[in-house]
């Protein structure tokens, strides 16, 4: 028989629950401090910029300014072949990986499909167009038709700006070497050969 005369504890405990008590002081806590934390990644945030709409963009193309109007959106490709009328850069995959629109920004190789034309505003764009120097063609445009390193011709442009870049990078000492640095560059019609060769070529003189 029990005895226990203990009267019956009152507030948040009074169901024998500690577990609901715990969970309660948990969610009471969190919105405590939810605000100052919603306000600290605000603040590491910044203020937002957007743009919207077609915009005013300076590119400065093969050594000259070129102005074009056109939405933040528009890729450096479609920049150069829909609105500045330089056609040599090739649309191939359209994801980034052929490298058939290969150019280079201040030098360096990319992909411009994949880059946005208002991304580089103040940077020097050369494309295929810019090699040659008036009726002298570069020497990669030259070991290019010297070793026919090229079939279709479509990959070719790409190839020849990926190769410039190559000999620069210091990537083309050696065959194998060369192949793994061009290996970004598609050729459908399998003329890797003749590619490796020219740039080898251009690397040796270099």
């Amino acid at each position: 028989m029990n005895h226990d005369q203990t009267p019956a504890p009152e507030g948040p405990l009074a169901d024998g629950s500690r577990r609901s008590f715990v969970k309660q002081a948990g969610g009471l806590l969190g919105l405590a401090l939810a605000p100052p934390l919603t306000g600290f990644a605000d603040r590491l945030a910044g203020p937002a910029t957007t743009l919207e709409g077609p915009t005013d963009l300076t590119l400065r193309i093969n050594g000259t300014a070129r102005t074009l109007r056109a939405e933040p959106r528009v890729t450096l490709l479609d920049a150069l072949r829909e609105y500045l009328d330089l056609t040599g850069t090739k649309k191939g995959c359209d994801h980034g990986q052929c490298g058939a629109c290969t150019v280079l920004v201040d030098g360096r190789r990319v992909n411009s499909c994949l880059t946005l034309a208002v991304m580089t505003q103040g940077k020097e764009v050369t494309t295929i167009e810019g090699l040659a120097k008036g009726d002298d063609l570069h020497p990669m445009q030259e070991a290019f038709l010297k070793h026919d390193g090229f079939q279709c011709g479509y990959c070719t442009p790409g190839q020849i700006m990926s190769g410039v870049a190559c000999v620069k990078e210091g990537h083309a000492t050696s065959d194998d070497q060369c192949r793994e640095w061009m290996s970004g560059n598609l050729c459908r019609c399998g003329a890797y050969p003749n590619i490796v060769a020219a740039v080898r070529e251009v690397a040796g003189k270099a």
